[in-house]
């Protein structure tokens, strides 16, 4: 076999529908010069039986994980187990959306820049339908910029939508599990100011209950920690832009956390005094009151300008 110049990286998990839905999706790609690998987190065989009942097992790289990784650990060990150029991690729930896709990411590859996302749709797998996912250049532009505006809204999106060149040896930090790959972006945003984006739907991204998404967000347990994680690798800089302030404004407001003692409990950390500020105003008026938007909006203005003029940022 020749050497492969994109290799396509599956951690999976049992779910063995999924994962037929996207080697099928793999097996009608028009173009042709990538490899399999499969990184397995499954406490069975089953993903491993599936595997050896396909007509052409052998096609793809099979690897056990004992003990279980956990995610983002099983994404690196997918990762590290890549021989090609290019890698396409792929979650086991989301699939290429139509034959060509692969080889539009492949062509994206001679645009120069050494990270290509593209348009994706969600697919409601309660609902049965499609929901598009596309942005304005001008917001790729901005957050260029300053890339903690990922924060607020993650224009880039899941991994399966992202396609890296080997030479980018950032790995994804598996202390993290819900802001993990947001964290990642920004981490390779600045480092390379240059990305590409495909604006072609090319990803189909499963949305189930199943998700991570559904136990992280907004649960204090996850969001504090993590939300303290960025914080030490970016400081509060970012947090002058006032988009930034705001998105950490609703951590703290979706949380509900109330007081320093509400941050602390999760670990024995130094919070900085724009936090801290943001807080004690939180805490004058109800999380009823705080769920209106003007209302909201309001406070958070009035919190930005007096950290501002406080130089607490």
């Amino acid at each position: 076999m020749s050497q492969p110049f994109i290799s396509i990286c599956i951690p999976a998990y049992k779910r063995i529908p999924y994962l037929k839905r996207l080697l099928a999706s793999i097996e009608v790609q028009s173009y042709a010069h990538y490899e399999i690998i499969v990184s397995d987190d499954s406490d069975d065989d089953t993903v491993y039986n599936y595997l050896q009942s396909l007509s052409t097992p052998n096609s793809i790289q099979y690897f056990k994980n004992s003990p279980a990784l956990g995610t983002p650990a099983n994404w690196n060990a997918a990762i590290a187990k890549a021989k090609g150029d290019w890698i396409k991690l792929m979650h086991d729930d989301d699939w290429f959306s139509s034959k060509d896709s692969l080889q539009k990411f492949a062509d994206a590859t001679l645009k120069g820049p050494k990270f290509i996302y593209s348009a994706y749709s969600n697919f409601i797998e309660t609902e049965n339908c499609f929901q598009p996912i596309h942005h304005r250049v001008s917001q790729l532009q901005k957050v260029l910029s300053q890339p903690l505006l990922l924060l607020s809204e993650n224009i880039i999106g899941p991994p399966s939508v992202t396609l890296f060149h080997k030479s980018i040896l950032e790995k994804y930090d598996e202390r993290m599990k819900w802001r993990v790959d947001l964290e990642y972006y920004i981490r390779i945003l600045n480092q390379k100011k240059e990305i590409y984006y495909l604006e072609d739907s090319l990803i189909n991204v499963g949305v189930s209950e199943s998700q991570v998404t559904n136990s992280c967000i907004n649960v204090p347990s996850v969001e504090i920690p993590e939300g303290h994680i960025l914080l030490e690798k970016y400081g509060t800089k970012p947090l002058k832009h006032i988009i930034v302030f705001d998105a950490w404004w609703r951590i703290l407001r979706n949380c509900e956390v109330r007081s320093e003692k509400d941050l602390t409990q999760f670990g024995d950390t130094q919070w900085p005094d724009c936090i801290l500020n943001m807080v004690q105003l939180q805490s004058k008026f109800s999380s009823a009151l705080l769920k209106n938007g003007l209302v909201s909006k309001t406070l958070m203005t009035i919190s930005y300008l007096q950290n501002i003029l406080q130089s607490k940022l």
